[in-house]
C-alpha cells in the first residue's frame, strides 16, 4: 500500500531562466511546496522532481527507466503527433550506440568498453595534451589582443581540440571539426544544428572507416580492436562522447569565468592557493548546473513512492537538476557561491549507473581552463557591461552566446 500525498502541479512547464547565475525562481517555491510536483505538456502529465533526496532516488535508477522507447517515457509528452514511420526510421539509426538513452544490461555493454578511456589515472595522463592546447589557445588571444570573445576563442575551442585528440582527428581537419561543433552548440536555429550533427556524425563514419583499415592504439582502435560493438554502434558511441560532453564544457567555461570574475574575493583566493582549484570547479558545477531537465528524463516501469508521492508505472518523471542542488536539505546557504563548500555531492553530472562518463575529463578541462585563463591573463575582465552579455535563455543547455573580453 503506497501513499498518497495531495498532488500539487506547476503553472507551467519548463520554466525559462531569467539570471544566469541561477536556476529559475520558481523552483525555490516548488521545492518548498512538494518534493513532487504535477505537471502538464502538450501530450501528457509529467512528474517533475525538485528536491535533492528525491532526485538521486530517481536518478539511482530502481524501478526506472530512461529509454525513450519504454511506454510513457516524457519526451513524449512534448509531442502530441506521433512520428511518421519515416521519422522513427531516421531516429532509430540516429540512437545506435547512444548508449545515454538505454537501460541495462544494453546500457552497461557500452558503458565497459569505454569506462577504460575516462579513468582518474587516464585523464592524469591527458592533463599534459589539455595544458598545451589551453596554452595554444590563450598564445593566440594574446598576440591578437587586446580583446577576445571568450566563447568562441577559448569556451568552444578547448573541448573542441581535445576531443579531437582523443578521437583522432586529424589535425588537418580541426578547423572543419571546430565549426561545426560550433555551430552545433551555438546556432538559435534548430534546423541548422541538427544539420551540423549530422555533417559530424558522416565525418565521424569516415574516420571510424579508416580507422578499422588500421587500427592504432587509441580510443577507435580499442574499440575496434574489442569487436564487440559494430562500425554503426562505433560512430553512435563517439557521437555521443562528443554531443554530450563537448556542449557541456563548452558553455561551463565562458560562464564559470563570469561567475569567478563576479567573486573577485574568491578569485584572489584561487590565485594565491591553486590547489582551491578542484573544490571550485565543483562549486561552479552545483552552482551554475547548466544542464537542468532535459538531461534527467525518466519513466517508472513498476508503481513506486517518491517523495511520500505514488508515482505509477508509465508515469513519465523529469528530475529538476538546477533545483536539486539548490536544495536547502542537501547545501547549507544553496544560493552563495563558495569555493569552501565542499560540493562533490552535487548532481550536475547526474547520479546511478547514468552518471556521466566523462566527468573525470570535464573537471580535468574546467580546472585547466580556469587557472590557466586566470594566470596567464590576470587582468580579464568584460569588454562590455553584464547587462549586454548575451544568454542562451531558450536553450535546454544554459550559456552563454558571446562574451566579449579585455585586459
Amino acid at each position: 500500500m503506497y501513499a498518497q500525498q495531495p498532488i500539487v502541479r506547476t503553472p507551467s512547464f519548463p520554466v525559462p531562466r531569467t539570471c544566469p547565475y541561477a536556476p529559475p525562481p520558481e523552483y525555490e517555491r516548488m521545492r518548498e511546496e512538494a518534493p513532487l510536483m504535477r505537471a502538464s505538456l502538450p501530450n501528457g502529465d509529467v512528474w517533475l522532481v525538485t528536491r535533492y533526496a528525491e532526485a538521486r532516488q530517481v536518478l539511482n535508477g530502481q524501478g526506472i527507466s530512461t529509454s525513450p522507447a519504454t511506454p510513457g517515457h516524457p519526451n513524449s509528452a512534448f509531442t502530441a503527433e506521433e512520428p511518421t514511420p519515416e521519422q522513427r526510421e531516421a531516429l532509430e539509426r540516429f540512437r545506435v550506440g547512444q548508449f545515454i538513452d538505454m537501460d541495462p544490461p544494453e546500457h552497461g555493454r557500452y558503458r565497459r568498453l569505454l569506462i577504460p578511456e575516462f579513468t582518474v589515472r587516464r585523464v592524469k595522463e591527458m592533463r599534459p595534451g589539455i595544458q598545451r592546447t589551453a596554452d595554444l589557445l590563450i598564445d593566440d588571444m594574446l598576440a591578437k589582443g587586446p580583446e577576445a570573445e571568450l566563447v568562441a576563442d577559448f569556451g568552444l575551442a578547448l573541448p573542441s581540440l581535445v576531443i579531437c585528440q582523443l578521437l583522432g582527428v586529424p589535425y588537418a581537419d580541426h578547423e572543419f571539426f571546430q565549426s561545426r561543433t560550433r555551430t552545433m552548440v551555438s546556432s538559435d536555429d534548430p534546423q541548422t544544428s541538427v544539420a551540423a550533427i549530422l555533417e559530424i556524425k558522416s565525418y565521424l563514419d569516415d574516420l571510424v572507416t579508416e580507422a578499422e583499415k588500421q587500427p592504432k592504439d587509441d580510443l577507435l582502435g580499442r574499440l575496434i580492436a574489442a569487436g564487440e560493438v559494430s562500425h554503426d554502434e562505433i560512430v553512435g558511441m563517439i557521437s555521443l562522447l562528443l554531443i554530450a560532453g563537448h556542449e557541456t564544457t563548452a558553455n561551463m567555461i565562458p560562464l564559470g569565468a563570469l561567475t569567478l570574475l563576479r567573486h573577485p574575493d574568491q578569485l584572489a583566493r584561487l590565485r594565491e592557493d591553486p590547489g582551491l582549484w578542484p573544490m571550485a570547479v565543483e562549486e561552479l558545477l552545483r552552482y551554475l548546473s547548466i544542464v537542468d531537465w532535459v538531461a534527467f528524463d525518466r519513466v517508472a516501469v513498476e508503481d513506486q513512492e517518491i517523495g511520500g508521492q505514488l508515482v505509477r508505472k508509465g508515469e513519465g518523471i523529469f528530475v529538476l537538476g538546477a533545483s536539486a542542488n539548490r536544495d536547502e536539505r542537501a547545501f547549507e546557504r544553496p544560493d552563495e557561491f563558495d569555493i569552501d563548500r565542499g560540493a562533490r555531492h552535487h548532481v550536475a553530472f547526474g547520479y546511478g549507473v547514468h552518471q556521466c562518463l566523462g566527468q573525470n575529463l570535464a573537471r580535468a578541462e574546467l580546472e585547466i581552463a580556469y587557472r590557466t585563463l586566470f594566470e596567464r591573463i590576470p587582468s580579464l575582465r568584460l569588454a562590455v557591461d553584464e547587462e549586454e552579455v548575451s544568454f542562451k535563455y531558450s536553450q535546454v543547455i544554459f550559456g552563454a552566446n558571446a562574451m566579449p573580453v579585455t585586459w
